[in-house]
């Protein structure tokens, strides 16, 4: 802390800040029970003011200025105001600003205001009288930029009392919203006649136009609400999509064309006119949280315009380091790197100080002590030589000859930051023992923490890293993590969904319980605990233990020799992809990925050998190599398990987690790719085969005979659509540097083609990018032969030398491999051949029809 005031990088200042009454005080992200992430959201409160006389309600209020107040995020759009809205049945009151002012709004809102010095009596909302909605309506206000002299306040049933202040202007010509509420009081008497609304409060007000939509014109609400065909306020959805749309488009690209600032762009303008409003004293700034942010004393937060210190995250040069940094630093998912890029875009000022609680005193100011997250950031530099200071004792009650005092900034300074080494009680010897280790173990290779420290701590860590230290010690690499689930729902010891780790142990034993929760999930989804993955767990790893024990009792019934059989090149090649590729699954901390591929695939492909071995008989030496690696990928997930195997069965010396990663050589991908096609293609003629055996009417289904042929059409080269998207890819693909352009650019090639002419821009996107992202993924595998119009592999050579293998796994008497192309062989689909236009063959694709032999 003392480096970085040093640096200028804290401040003392007036800012708004997240603030829990009850404890009187900043309530920082740690210290909110909900809410966390949750920052002020600042409005520009629009002063109405009600015209006298005042009704005989707040009768007594005469001599005073009273005002409407209605917070907006539009300044600039108040030239178009035609009346305002309050919620009938909404709780209002009128609450004492200052000695001469009174707004009338939410007692939420007055609560916030009384913390932003905007109240007669401080941190106090001072209510004067108490008002419903019935009670405004009909109120004459003078408005402030309002074309119009006099407006009324209406009845609004959409109004919100828990966001703003619960009063909001009107104005029709840029809201849906107001728009179609203002018509439903025009034409509705009925209505009018409700809420005892007079003629003169509605009829005589127009839409005023005050912005050019690029769009939608200079009364876009009326005319996005004419297109998407809205006829009543009530039709909320359609509301909300109108008013994404004419928000965002007018607010950006949209031009004034009504003020003093006619001409120029919205948003410039927006800026003027705010800064005018609160120059003339027509409005003043609001802020309350973005949503409901609740302490953890279990107070309702406000936001407070607070005098504190203030880290100045968000500073351009300072954010320039530290978006450099995070571009260098692996991140292990691009969710993870959009969360950190999202948090740097908004990170402001952060308040950095608390009045009470456990913590530091700021050195240079005793009255504060330093917020708990702002003083958790470089701590993994203690790390490096905390064992030299406390003898590797855990709760310090031995500890070395230094004295906490003696540990001055100069010390640090020539631990950290490679300072000269200062005179110092400490032995020479010593300090340079701690200086070695700090350079040796930092810069952090890995972070492991959850998503949820994003948005603070972790990205705080980046900030005082690159404030702190050098470019070579700036942090490499944060791992980020979801929550765990527990069976599908939130673990809550209120509801009983909870387990400890001792009971899940005594539960489904060790192995199993980390089985379940590699399985639990990966990068920053929230991880889900199932029972039944765990009690599955026990079932398979002590089914594949039967196995092994089967097999090895049966070593003299093996064939010997080199493998040489098709089935013996996949089975290989498919435990080398295995190791290498769970070998990567675990250096990413990918442990779901990581059990797929060292466990679930792995057993698929014994699985698959061992059915297509039924006549030859399977290879001894390619079992007992299966079993050795199958037990050391499994290994760092279920030890236990792993070390029965490796010393009871296997009979191996040592443990296992000292036996090293299996070697391999590097697998064949190509074969690779043949084999998971094979297993796809089974997979889809099993679908076929229930589909067409299962067709036509009830009555005829029980005499329907179960097909014993089958016949596999294969489209070998791609074409149509397919065969557009391969040429541009390869078109729009850098051989050189092995990148491809960007998707907008493929996709605007795309929509060039004559298959897209004919098909509207969802329907292309929708065929398309997902043939394109397997294509392009494929590319950086197999490289760009890839993009051939054939598969790297020939389909029918594969389906052939598996046709026994197929036969068996569909439960035929006959399969043929038969080509789409050959007229011949689409006749021998007879009365059939009209199921090969509804699922034509397509490269990776085969389709199949099965027949009887007397639907031959």
């Amino acid at each position: 802390m003392r480096k970085l005031k040093s640096m200028g990088k804290i401040v003392k200042d007036l800012r708004y800040t997240i603030y829990s009454p009850l404890d009187g005080q900043p309530c920082a992200d740690h210290d909110r029970a909900s809410g966390e992430g949750v920052i002020p959201q600042e409005y520009t409160l629009i002063k109405m003011e009600v015209v006298p006389p005042f009704p005989a309600k707040f009768g007594f209020l005469e001599g005073k200025k009273v005002y409407l107040a209605a917070a907006t995020l539009r300044p600039e759009t108040m030239y178009g105001q035609t009346n305002a809205w309050v919620l009938p049945d909404g709780k209002y009151g009128a609450f004492e600003i200052n000695e001469s002012e009174v707004f009338i709004l939410t007692e939420r809102a007055a609560r916030n205001l009384a913390y932003q010095r905007l109240s007669r009596v401080p941190e106090k909302a001072t209510c004067l009288v108490e008002l419903t909605g019935h009670d405004l309506i009909g109120l004459p206000l003078r408005s402030p930029l309002s074309f119009n002299e006099v407006i009324y306040c209406l009845p609004m049933l959409s109004v919100l009392t828990d966001k703003g202040t619960g009063i909001v202007t009107s104005v029709p010509s840029d809201s849906p919203d107001d728009f179609m509420a203002l018509q439903d009081l025009k034409s509705k008497a009925p209505f009018r006649a409700k809420f005892g609304i007079k003629d003169e409060w509605v009829l005589p007000f127009e839409v005023i136009p005050i912005i050019s939509h690029p769009e939608f014109g200079d009364k876009s609400a009326e005319k996005i609400c004419t297109d998407m065909k809205i006829k009543s306020q009530n039709e909320r959805e359609k509301l909300d999509a109108a008013k994404k749309v004419i928000y965002k488009g007018g607010f950006y690209e949209g031009t004034m064309i009504a003020g003093e600032h006619s001409g120029l762009r919205v948003q410039d303008a927006k800026t003027l006119i705010c800064t005018k409003l609160l120059e003339t004293n027509q409005a003043v700034v609001y802020s309350e949280p973005e949503k409901k942010v609740m302490s953890r004393s279990g107070d309702e937060c406000v936001v407070a315009l607070t005098d504190q210190w203030y880290l100045t995250y968000g500073e351009s040069t300072w954010r320039k380091a530290a978006e450099e940094c995070l571009r260098e630093m692996n991140l292990y998912s691009d969710e993870t790197r959009h969360g950190f890029e999202h948090t740097l875009s908004w990170l402001n000022q952060w308040a950095c100080s608390r009045s009470f609680g456990l913590g530091t005193r700021i050195p240079w100011d005793e009255e504060f002590l330093v917020e708990s997250l702002s003083d958790s950031t470089i701590y993994m530099a203690y790390y490096t030589v905390c064992h030299l200071l406390q003898k590797g004792e855990l709760f310090g009650s031995d500890t070395s000859s230094v004295k906490p005092q003696e540990l001055t900034d100069e010390i640090w300074d020539y631990l950290f930051l490679s300072g000269p080494e200062p005179e110092s009680s400490i032995p020479s010897s010593l300090l340079q023992k701690m200086k070695r280790e700090f350079e040796y173990w930092y810069p952090v290779d890995l972070r492991v923490s959850g998503k949820d420290l994003i948005r603070n701590h972790l990205t705080f860590c980046i900030y005082n890293h690159t404030a702190i230290f050098p470019k070579r010690h700036w942090p490499r690499g944060f791992r980020c993590n979801g929550h765990i689930m527990l069976n599908s729902e939130k673990m809550s010891k209120s509801t009983g969904n909870f387990r400890t780790l001792k009971q899940a142990i005594e539960e489904f034993s060790a192995d199993a319980t980390r089985f379940s929760l590699a399985d639990a999930g990966d990068g920053m989804d929230d991880a889900n605990f199932m029972f039944q993955t765990a009690n599955s767990a026990i079932l398979k790893l002590t089914k594949e233990r039967a196995w092994m024990e089967e097999v090895l009792g049966a070593e003299s019934s093996l064939r010997v020799g080199p493998g040489s059989t098709y089935a013996d090149r996949v089975f290989a090649n498919e435990m080398n992809y295995a190791i290498k590729t769970t070998e990567k699954n675990y250096g990413d901390y990918m442990f779901r990925e990581a059990l797929k591929t060292g466990f679930h695939d792995l057993q698929a492909a014994k699985d698959d050998y061992q059915f297509s071995c039924w006549s030859s008989g399977m290879n001894r030496d390619l079992l007992w190599r299966f079993m050795d690696v199958q037990t050391r990928l499994i290994a760092p997930i279920c030890p236990h398990y792993s070390e029965y195997v490796w010393k009871k069965l296997l009979k191996k010396e040592g443990f296992v987690i000292k036996a090293g990663w299996p070697e391999s050589e590097n697998p064949d991908l190509i074969l690779h790719m043949a084999t998971r096609y094979l297993r796809k293609s089974i997979v889809n003629f099993r679908k076929l085969l229930v589909k067409q055996t299962s067709g036509g009417s009830k009555k005829n289904k029980p005499t329907q005979r179960k097909p014993t042929i089958g016949l596999i059409y294969v489209n070998e080269q791609y074409d149509g659509w397919r065969k557009e998207c391969l040429n541009i890819l390869i078109n729009k693909f850098d051989v050189q540097n092995r990148k491809f352009a960007p998707d907008q650019d493929i996709l605007q090639a795309i929509q060039q083609t004559a298959f897209a002419q004919e098909a509207n821009f969802n329907q292309t996107q929708n065929l398309c990018m997902p043939f394109l992202k397997d294509k392009k993924d494929e590319v950086m595998t197999l490289g760009v032969q890839a993009l051939d119009l054939r598969l790297p592999f020939g389909e029918t050579e594969v389906l052939q030398e598996n046709l026994e293998f197929v036969r068996r796994k569909l439960g035929l008497e006959h399969v043929e491999i038969l080509s789409a192309s050959d007229p011949d062989s689409v006749a021998k689909a007879g009365r059939h051949r009209s199921l090969l236009k509804q699922t034509p063959p397509s490269p990776g694709s085969p389709t199949s029809i099965f027949l009887t032999k007397e639907g031959m």
